[in-house]
């Protein structure tokens, strides 16, 4: 969205407020702020002073970024010298900062945007913002205006994508630029206001060795996984919500040799994938009149039309799960993706689920084939109750017997106890049990040590 439009959205917010907003739920007590007012009046002069700029400017894209921060600084010193000179320089710095977010950023969370402790950051109300950091949960003081300030915030989020939010269409997924994942719902489905939930994005993808650094692996296991992605294995990461596995399934796709071709279908394209022979996309929901949409499902149908060495699935979550099966059955090797479950067996049960919702009659049992015979090895991480995140089985999927899925851990991660400081005390330890597809490594060219899987304790 060009600057001039941004202005525009920005002086109809800053004057009445949103129509769309009005009415959106009842009147909330939001955080006293001294210089609201002063603030409002700045933030409309700043408005009009810079859509004078721009079209002055008319005909360059963007203005810029630098030059409006020197001209929103120079207008509040101006402003302030003139009707608020007793306001102390550190509060003046303060509304300087605040007046700059509101303009070109988003508000009152740019500083939890560009604070690389924050992970998660979650509004709930004018006066209620949570951020994620090192995996608790923590309210900050952060505060908006009221509703109609976060209804603001939103639309400047998602009007750039040509996707919009209003009573017809309340909840809206979108992506920020550095990639950050963005969910807003606003009234009549969410009852207290309209909320924010932001899943940041790493501007440097982690690596194998921050995650053995954070403890949710060892060496030992790094070394295993990097094993089992080159050779060709078929991995489901399995986990809960914030458990990880968005970024265990980044760090191991790592792994992949850089001659390969690698189909990625997600939601929001969050995966930071380092080779040079990447195709990333992105499913579409449907617009305004209900049409138009694409599904994840139906980009690994296409996805398989792409000649792809490996596929990647950022999450399965429907329909597409057969699709992915299929997929791993017919010489798309080493494929990736990540599902909601519990544990390596609640994985599986999910598939099947999964693979009934994509509308097929098919008998359990040829499901649980289709299933047994795709999938290698599940990768199962959970979020553990102080905030720190571990790989707590590493299951190799054996076969069918009869009906049922034969599973075998190779790694599981104990838990013994918690210690003074309210942290998890545990360990990582091999089960002893050699995995039947270290034939297909050896073919391969990968040799393991022998004692990777030897009983001993990390």
């Amino acid at each position: 969205m060009s600057l001039l439009k941004r202005l525009e959205k920005e002086k109809s917010a800053v004057t009445e407020g949103s129509e769309k907003a009005e009415n959106l739920s009842a009147p909330v007590t939001v955080k006293q702020d001294p210089y609201r007012e002063l603030k409002i009046e700045i933030h409309k002069q700043i408005i009009e002073e810079l859509d004078d700029q721009v079209m002055r400017d008319e005909g360059k894209e963007e203005s810029d970024t630098e030059k409006i921060v020197e001209t929103i600084e120079n207008l509040v010193n101006a402003m302030l010298d003139k009707e608020a000179s007793y306001i102390p320089r550190t509060d003046r710095a303060k509304i300087i900062s605040e007046l700059t977010d509101e303009v070109i950023g988003l508000g009152p969370i740019s500083p939890l945007l560009k604070d690389p402790t924050v992970s998660e950051i979650m509004v709930n109300s004018p006066n209620q913002v949570y951020v994620e950091r090192k995996g608790k949960l923590i309210l900050t003081e952060v505060a908006f205006r009221d509703n109609e300030h976060i209804i603001h915030i939103i639309e400047k989020i998602v009007a750039p994508l040509g996707r919009r939010i209003d009573e017809s269409m309340p909840m809206v997924d979108a992506r920020l630029k550095d990639g950050s994942r963005v969910n807003a719902i606003i009234p009549p489905l969410a009852l207290k206001g309209p909320t924010i939930t932001i899943r940041k994005f790493s501007k440097d993808p982690l690596k194998i060795d921050d995650l053995i650094r954070f403890g949710t692996l060892t060496p030992e296991m790094a070394k295993f996984l990097e094993a089992c992605v080159k050779g060709r294995l078929n991995i489901v990461v399995s986990g809960g919500t914030g458990s990880g596995k968005t970024t265990t399934l980044n760090v191991i796709s790592s792994f992949i040799p850089n001659d390969e071709r690698i189909v990625t279908c997600e939601d929001a394209a969050e995966l930071q994938l380092r080779q040079e022979h990447v195709v990333t996309l992105e499913s579409r929901p449907a617009n305004i009149e209900g049409k138009g949409a694409v599904t994840i499902r139906d980009l690994v149908k296409n996805c398989l039309r792409m000649r792809p060495d490996r596929i990647v699935v950022g999450e399965v979550r429907s329909g597409e799960a057969l699709d992915m099966l299929q997929a791993m059955n017919t010489g798309h090797d080493g494929s990736l993706t990540t599902g909601h479950a519990n544990s390596p067996r609640d994985m599986l049960a999910r598939l099947e689920t999964m693979v009934l919702m994509a509308g097929m009659d098919l008998p359990v049992r040829a499901i649980r084939e289709q299933i047994s015979s795709a999938v290698d090895l599940i990768l199962q991480q959970n979020r553990l109750k102080d905030g720190s995140r571990r790989i707590t089985h590493l299951t190799e999927v054996l076969g069918l017997e009869g009906d049922t899925v034969v599973l075998q851990d190779i790694f599981i991660y104990e838990q013994k106890g918690i210690d003074d400081h309210g942290k998890i005390v545990g360990q990582f330890k091999p089960t002893g049990i050699r995995p039947k597809f270290l034939n297909k490594l050896e073919s391969s060219g990968i040799k393991l040590p022998d004692d990777t899987f030897s009983e001993h304790t990390f």
